[in-house]
Formats: structure tokens, C-alpha cells, sequence
């Protein structure tokens, strides 16, 4: 039980003593409330999904602007992650968090009134800069209402929580865009901020300001970076590879990377400090995330359209019938904290990522215009699966490899990366799609969803070699013998690093 009235408890046994860790009832508020701030934030990753043949209708919309409508607000979301958790250790993580529900509603109604294709992307780049509030200091909060005995637990709820939201997103989009209008799946998310915010200011504990200061040059370093990097790859198949704006904005992308990289060495308070590089499970943690957040992106964009565009179904079905794969992440992801205390991170990224690598080939050589629904479970299930065991690991892989002083620069730099990641994702399978099919049939999508799910299946293979130099797994605290504890632990450390 979360929130209920009686305390969580677990036992904790080593060699002196047996002790109970409870759950106490601030606690518990800190996870719920942090919970629903990411159900909120990643919901409104997936919810589009299922709404997007509807949004291409009804707003004359090419598939660039599709892609616009996700990336818009990924990309703000992924590089202004690190502003937002500095904000919050400058200003005070709770309040900075409920100005974030606050922003994020604002501009989930604006993308409601949408006139254009146009607006909606604007109104998305707004709203991906509230959810940039929004999670870093989530988690931030979170990590630091629980123990470290408690804390892998806490965050397999809050990583559970985020697949429901990526479970329910598909069906929820396609049941609004399908039963009332396609603007209500962003007029859902004002009465519940309403309803937050004071909650937030209630029932989470203030967190004083620190001196906390900000990288604008990092910023707008980084923002371009990724930005000339995405337009290349969303325009590339329009205007052709060769073409005089795709070589430039490549250049411009790449160089600002690089500047980005060289600055962050040299600057005194950087945005992405790269000390906590240094560390081989955090680097190897982000670099897997980052794969991650492509396949799961690039898995959601295409398959939603999918089921409507090449196979007909209506936007509701199509939700309904990509639950056995979503369901995977709320099953499983609460349960692979505990597990990853067993077998290891690395095995839990690269098993998973690997898995996801299978399910999405076995998907991408089935393809065709009136294929059975029933035989695409079985590589949905897979797929979900694998992303099941990865996405809790990768997170606990980055987290719990920074001391606790640094964990709010750490969560900004992990959820910027993954975030950029699903951006990535998203433009690199978009633009295999662009070269080998188009809407104008059935056929023409599924001739270009094929060697899409392929990509996937080819970023996910990536992640699971990245994820095997994330360290092994540690030795348990209880098999340490009292009278070598500390020593034993130094040398966990060590191996650790």
C-alpha cells in the first residue's frame, strides 16, 4: 500500500541486527504527488500518439509537422532539463515545481485552442519547458524524501507510475480524439494541475535555496547543438541529404556539440558537469537511457499510426490493442528495482534492451496491409517487456552513482539525455520512414513502417551494448561481514568506479 493509513515496512537483515524501515506518512505524499507530476509529463508524450492521424485531418498537417507536434515539446523538455533543476536548487525545488504544473497547464490549454498546426507546435515547445520543471526536481524531491534502503523502491514506484502513463496514453488519446475532440487530450491536464499545486505547496516539505547558478552559454549552446541535428534530419528526406540547408544545419549542429562539450570542461559552474562522467556506471547509465528513450519514441510515433493508417482501425482500437505491449512497463518496471539487487543493472539493460532489439525486428519483418492483429502481440509483448526490465535500471544505473550532494544535477543530466534521445529516436526513424513510404495508402505507410520499426530495433541493439559497461552487480550490504564492513565497502566502491 502507497498512501494508506498503516505504515510500508521491510525488513532489512545483516549480521548485527534485523531493521525496519518505514514509510512514513510525508513520505508517502512526497511519492504520490512526484508520481502524478511524471504521470502528467509523460503522458503527454504518449497521448498525441493515437491522436495524430486525427491532428494530420483536421489541422492539414505533412508528417514534418507530425514530428514537430512530438519534438517540439521533447526537445524544449530535454534541453531545458538542466535550467529547470538548477531553478529549483536556487529557488527552492517545491516551489519551482508547482510554477512548472502551473506553466505546463497553461500551455496544455493553449495547444487545446490551436487554430493551426503552427500554434500547436509553439504551444507544445511551452509546454515541454513546464514539464522541464516539472521532472528533475519530481525525482529530485522524491530521492531525497528516502533513504538509500528505501530509495530503489521509491523510484520502481515512480518508474511504474511513468508506464501507466505509458500504457494508458494511447488508449486515453484515442478514446478522447475518437469519443469527443482531439483538444480534450490537453484540457485534461488543467483540473488535475489545479487540483496539484496546492497540494505541492501543502504537503511537500520546503527545500531552502542554494547557490545554484546558471549556464546561459551552455544553454543556448546545447539548444542548438540538438536543434541543428534535428532539423537536418526532419528535412533531410525533403529537400534531399546533399542539399546546401541539410550540410549546414549538420555543421552548425555538430560544431555547437562540440563547443558545448569544450565550454562544459572550462566553465566554472557548468550545466552538464562532466566529472560525473568520470564515473563508468553513470556515463554507461545515460548513454543506454538515451538509446532507450529513441527506441521507446520511435516504437510509440509509428506504431499508433500503424494500426490506423495501414491497417485501419480507429483511433480508440488502436490504443486498446497497443496495451499488451504498454502494459509490460507498469507490470514489470515496479518490480525490476528489487530485481536489479539480484542479477545487476547490466543485466537488466542489456537483457532488456536486447529483448526489445528482438521484438521490434520479429514486428518489422511481419508488417504488411492486413495483417492479423493477433500476430502482432507476440513481438509487442517482447518489446515491452525488454524496455520493462531497461527503463528502471538505466535510471538506478545514473542515480545511484553520484553522491547525494550532486543528485539534482545528475537527475537533470540523465532526463536531458533521454529526453534528446527519444528526439533523436523520433527524427532518425521519421526520416527511414520519409525515404521508403509516405500516407498516401495502406500500403505506402506499411512499405515505409517496416524499415521504421527497423531503425528501432538497430537503436536498441546500441543501447544493449552500452548498457554491458555499466559495472556488475555489488556485493549485498548483509554478506559483509561486521568486522570488515568498511573495508569491504571501499573496495565495492572501487570496482563500482
Amino acid at each position: 500500500m502507497i498512501w494508506g493509513s498503516v505504515p510500508v515496512s521491510v525488513s532489512v537483515t545483516n549480521p548485527d541486527e534485523e531493521e525496519h524501515v518505514r514509510t512514513d506518512r510525508a513520505q508517502r505524499w512526497v511519492l504520490a504527488l512526484t508520481s502524478m507530476a511524471s504521470l502528467m509529463v509523460s503522458l503527454d508524450t504518449q497521448v498525441v500518439a493515437t491522436a495524430l492521424p486525427v491532428i494530420r485531418l483536421r489541422l492539414h498537417a505533412s508528417l514534418a509537422a507530425l514530428e514537430w507536434t512530438v519534438n517540439a515539446y521533447t526537445l524544449s523538455f530535454g534541453v531545458l532539463l538542466l535550467t529547470g533543476a538548477a531553478l529549483g536548487e536556487r529557488l527552492g525545488r517545491r516551489r519551482m515545481l508547482a510554477v512548472g504544473i502551473g506553466l505546463f497547464c497553461a500551455a496544455s490549454a493553449a495547444c487545446a485552442l490551436s487554430p493551426d498546426a503552427g500554434a500547436l507546435i509553439a504551444a507544445r515547445a511551452v509546454q515541454g519547458a513546464g514539464a522541464a520543471l516539472m521532472l528533475p526536481l519530481a525525482l529530485s524531491l522524491l530521492t531525497a524524501a528516502f533513504p538509500p534502503k528505501r530509495r530503489a523502491w521509491a523510484i520502481g514506484i515512480f518508474s511504474g507510475v511513468t508506464g501507466l502513463a505509458v500504457m494508458g496514453g494511447p488508449v486515453i488519446g484515442g478514446a478522447v480524439a475518437q469519443a469527443i475532440a482531439w483538444p480534450w487530450i490537453f484540457w485534461l491536464n488543467v483540473p488535475i494541475g489545479a487540483v496539484m499545486i496546492p497540494l505541492v505547496q501543502a504537503r511537500i516539505p520546503a527545500s531552502a535555496g542554494l547557490r545554484a547558478t546558471l549556464d546561459p552559454v551552455g544553454l543556448l549552446l546545447a539548444t542548438g547543438g540538438a536543434l541543428g541535428l534535428v532539423w537536418a534530419l526532419i528535412r533531410a528526406n525533403g529537400i534531399g541529404w546533399a542539399s546546401r540547408e541539410i550540410l549546414a544545419s549538420l555543421a552548425v549542429g555538430l560544431l555547437l556539440g562540440v563547443t558545448f562539450v569544450a565550454w562544459e570542461l572550462r566553465a566554472a559552474e557548468p550545466m552538464v558537469p562532466m566529472r560525473l562522467f568520470s564515473s563508468r556506471a553513470f556515463a554507461a547509465g545515460n548513454a543506454a537511457g538515451f538509446c532507450m528513450f529513441a527506441v521507446l519514441f520511435g516504437m510509440v510515433f509509428f506504431m499508433a499510426q500503424f494500426l490506423q493508417a495501414g491497417l485501419g482501425f480507429g483511433a480508440l482500437s488502436a490504443g486498446l490493442r497497443l496495451l499488451p505491449g504498454w502494459a509490460m512497463l507498469a507490470v514489470i518496471a515496479p518490480l525490476s528495482g528489487s530485481l536489479a539487487g539480484r542479477v545487476g543493472m547490466r543485466s537488466l539493460i542489456s537483457g532488456g534492451l536486447a529483448a526489445a532489439a528482438v521484438g521490434l525486428t520479429w514486428m518489422a519483418l511481419i508488417a504488411r496491409t492486413g495483417l492479423p492483429y493477433w500476430q502482432m502481440v507476440p513481438p509487442l509483448i517482447v518489446a515491452g517487456a525488454g524496455l520493462s526490465f531497461a527503463v528502471p535500471a538505466t535510471q538506478g544505473a545514473a542515480m545511484t552513482a553520484v553522491p547525494p550532494a550532486e543528485i539534482g544535477t545528475a537527475s537533470g543530466t540523465f532526463n536531458t539525455l533521454r529526453q534528446l534521445g527519444g528526439v533523436f529516436g523520433v527524427a532518425i526513424c521519421a526520416a527511414v520512414f520519409a525515404a521508403r513510404g509516405g500516407y498516401a495508402s495502406p500500403a505506402a505507410f506499411v512499405a515505409g513502417f517496416g524499415p521504421a520499426m527497423g531503425a528501432c530495433a538497430g537503436l536498441a541493439l546500441a543501447g544493449a551494448i552500452v548498457g554491458l559497461l555499466v559495472p556488475g552487480r555489488t556485493v549485498p550490504r548483509r554478506s559483509i561481514p561486521a568486522h570488515d564492513r568498511s573495508g569491504a565497502q571501499r573496495r565495492i566502491l572501487n570496482l563500482e568506479r
